[in-house]
């Protein structure tokens, strides 16, 4: 019963933190190239070719200065790392 709890507070956690990294990033050319460098170290390529997808439609999305579609498509992203 102890280790459920604590297993579920761990995970709770680990949420909460990747929350806060996703509400802190921001439609900048430093965010963006610090989420392309995590794009750049996934392992599947079948999500990294999606991820860059999604990179390239924020990248667009910052140069029309349309900053809640650049933050959608960070967002999209951010969800698709795997969580560790």
């Amino acid at each position: 019963m102890l280790k459920t709890i604590l297993a579920a507070g761990c995970v709770t956690v680990a949420l909460c933190a990747s929350a806060a990294q996703a509400q802190t990033m921001a439609c900048t050319d430093a965010d963006l190239t610090k989420m392309q460098g995590m794009v750049d170290k996934m392992a599947d390529a079948t999500q990294k070719d999606a991820a860059n997808k999604e990179m390239m439609m924020a990248k667009d999305s910052m140069g029309k200065k349309d900053d809640k579609g650049c933050m959608d498509h960070m967002a999209n992203v951010d969800k698709m790392m795997p969580k560790q």
